[in-house]
């Protein structure tokens, strides 16, 4: 069997870790596997494979002889390395929000748009962990009736928001029972006991770009350029798994039985949709696997072609990780 070269730019962060543990979970072909991250965590010693692989220097040249390079890095990062990992050979598969909207990069779901792929200059961008969630959940409903808009609301992790998101969330939940200090320094508020309805920086149209994402991205990976999409992003007091309550518009009337069906038979989801015994989408049962699970599906009330439904699915995996490392197993086919 052919092995590939892979490169992790930005291996000790959270998504860098999981695609390491993704690779070895979903039997990538490897050859060698190179971890790349910034001064402080060189010569760090990680496990894989039953091995340890040493923390290397990200740095020009460090991306020779590699045929991938998955990116778990910030935009700078990103944007810093970029032309070295091409001009190295190797493809791009990038987590960070850099490219996305670039015209000549293409933005993957494998299960929605593996062909986008293929049309890559060296560069292939990861949506947003929300976005990619979302359009999992309603991608069955696009293949039956045309999607013309969505109105949306995501319940995200602290996890979101980086490592320290979860540490402020129990340092905050120690403080509210024990009557101590609450110090709000990763969210713009206390988040133990409270939401946040603030991702993102706000722009002039009042939505933030957290928001715009879910539209944004969404025209791109589904090919539908006039779609609308009005979301809110809320930040939530949970630990892992996004959370999106989505009412779908579509061109032609669709049953709750049609789209149920569907989103059974769908690649990626799992249909959890039983409220007569208290089964839906819930953080707790999604974390720490690739599926997205949708339920609570019913008509919409108020949208003559609307479909409403609840779906969760873990932000750093599929949301991040498995995404990248999907994109990666493409080109082992």
């Amino acid at each position: 069997m052919k092995t590939f070269n892979i490169g992790i730019l930005g291996a000790t962060g959270a998504v860098g870790r999981e695609m390491l543990k993704v690779l070895e979970e979903r039997n990538f072909p490897v050859g060698e596997v190179r971890l790349l991250a910034s001064a402080r965590s060189v010569g760090k010693k990680v496990p894989f494979m039953g091995k340890e692989l040493e923390i290397q220097l990200a740095d020009f040249g460090a991306f020779e002889g590699l045929d991938i390079v998955l990116g778990a890095a910030s935009n700078a990062v990103a944007k810093q390395f970029k032309d070295d990992i091409v001009k190295a050979g190797a493809v791009f598969v990038d987590n960070s929000s850099a490219f996305r909207m670039d015209d000549e990069t293409p933005l993957v779901i494998p299960e929605i748009n593996p062909d986008d792929a293929f049309k890559h200059k060296g560069v292939i961008s990861n949506p947003n962990c929300s976005t990619i969630i979302t359009l999992v959940a309603v991608n069955a409903i696009n293949k039956l009736s045309k999607i013309k808009g969505m109105i949306a609301s995501t319940y995200q992790a602290t996890s979101g928001a980086g490592a320290q998101g979860p540490v402020e969330l129990e340092a905050q939940m120690k403080a509210v029972l024990e009557g101590g200090e609450i110090k709000a320094e990763v969210f713009q508020h206390q988040i133990a006991c409270n939401v946040i309805p603030h991702i993102g920086s706000f722009g002039d149209n009042g939505y933030t770009t957290e928001e715009m994402k879910m539209q944004n991205e969404g025209r791109k990976i589904l090919h539908l350029p006039e779609l609308n999409v009005t979301c809110t992003c809320v930040r939530v007091p949970v630990v892992r798994s996004h959370s999106i309550s989505v009412t779908v518009v579509t061109e032609k009337p669709l049953t709750p039985e049609a789209v149920a069906e569907a989103v059974a038979n769908e690649k990626g989801c799992k249909l959890y949709d039983d409220g007569a015994n208290k089964m839906y989408p819930m953080p707790i049962v999604t974390s720490d696997q690739d599926l997205v699970f949708v339920g609570r599906i019913r008509k919409d009330l108020i949208c003559e072609n609307g479909i409403t439904l609840w779906c969760c699915g873990d932000q750093v995996r599929k949301g991040a990780a498995t995404n990248a490392v999907q994109i990666a197993e493409l080109f082992t086919k």
